[in-house]
């Protein structure tokens, strides 16, 4: 497989190999983590939060379109097929913003830890998927680290006072169509679609979804009453969001869906510690316990990862 497609010809480049893939999804959870703690405070700070998650993704797809014109070379543009640019579409939607919206919808509707707990199981649904659909191998070892990294979820983020609505079900929807799109974005980045271009496309298909949802349900006025400081927030969250999305995919284009799924948990103990610096807390033992489970289910899948490249047993196709 080519390795040069994440950039031009003759400029640096990161190697399209599986440790290099398991380092930027390390990366994506490390701004993963820093981002839910700081859109947990800027969500708050703008009236309405479609409002607020239209014009952040807005500000993630102009930078992301930016880095697709400056990397990616216009022959491998116009080498794209008709499938490529379906699957890219795809992405667009069922990544990019139909989850949000009834992600959101979800929230407002349902239990905080229930529905923290049902998004953080995220990595369990694309490891299901990626089996049979993507011909990724498990063996015990990385079962049992995922069996781990989930105990050490439910400590972090106990679903305390579990019930079941229609809030829970959007949250769950939302879930779902993530993981489906990880596998679609793995299948087309296995394809050689440069990642720099799909990540773009996922966020500006994404935004004309958002963007007619804000526009039909009456709300595109409170954009014309934002105040600068409220716009600053939207404008910085939407910078961490377009370093997010860029190192995700492409870690997926280096490594398998299933281990960038299970790393990425690593930013729920991120953003733990966070908080905690920020409320002058103190976490609890269970919640330490499960921070140690998490590092050390991560630490398990990214060295067995590692490893089974290096020594040429490949973890998928």
């Amino acid at each position: 497989m080519a390795m040069h497609r994440d950039r031009p010809a003759g400029s640096p480049r990161i190697p399209v190999t599986v440790p290099c893939g398991v380092g930027l999804a390390l990366a994506t959870a490390l701004i993963s983590g820093f981002s839910v703690a700081v859109n947990g405070f800027a969500v708050k700070q703008l009236p309405d939060p479609a409002v607020y998650t239209t014009l952040k993704n807005g500000v993630a797809a102009m930078l992301l379109g930016s880095v697709a014109l400056l990397v990616v070379r216009p022959a491998d543009v116009r080498s794209l097929d008709r499938r490529a640019w379906t699957g890219m579409a795809i992405v667009g939607v069922i990544g990019g913003s139909i989850p949000f919206l009834l992600f959101f919808a979800g929230l407002a509707a349902a239990s905080a830890p229930t529905a923290a707990f049902i998004h953080k199981t995220l990595f369990v649904w694309v490891a299901l998927m990626a089996v049979p659909l993507l011909g990724e191998r498990l063996g015990w070892f990385p079962i049992a680290a995922l069996g781990v990294l989930l105990v050490g979820q439910a400590l972090v983020a106990p679903p305390v006072g579990v019930s079941w609505g229609p809030g829970e079900s959007m949250i769950a929807a939302a879930t779902l169509l993530w993981a489906a799109e990880v596998v679609v974005a793995r299948r087309l980045l296995l394809q050689d679609v440069p990642s720099p271009l799909l990540a773009a496309a996922r966020m500006a298909i994404g935004l004309i979804v958002l963007v007619g949802y804000v526009v039909l349900s009456g709300r595109s006025g409170i954009v014309l009453g934002l105040t600068a400081t409220q716009w600053l927030w939207a404008m910085g969250t939407g910078v961490l969001l377009a370093g997010y999305v860029g190192t995700w995919f492409a870690a997926l284009r280096r490594a398998p869906a299933s281990i960038v799924a299970s790393v990425l948990v690593l930013g729920a103990p991120i953003t733990a510690v966070l908080a905690s610096i920020a409320d002058g807390t103190l976490p609890t033992l269970p919640v330490l316990a499960g921070q140690a489970l998490i590092a050390a289910g991560v630490t398990v899948v990214g060295v067995l990862a590692v490893r089974r490249a290096r020594h040429g047993d490949p973890v998928a196709p």
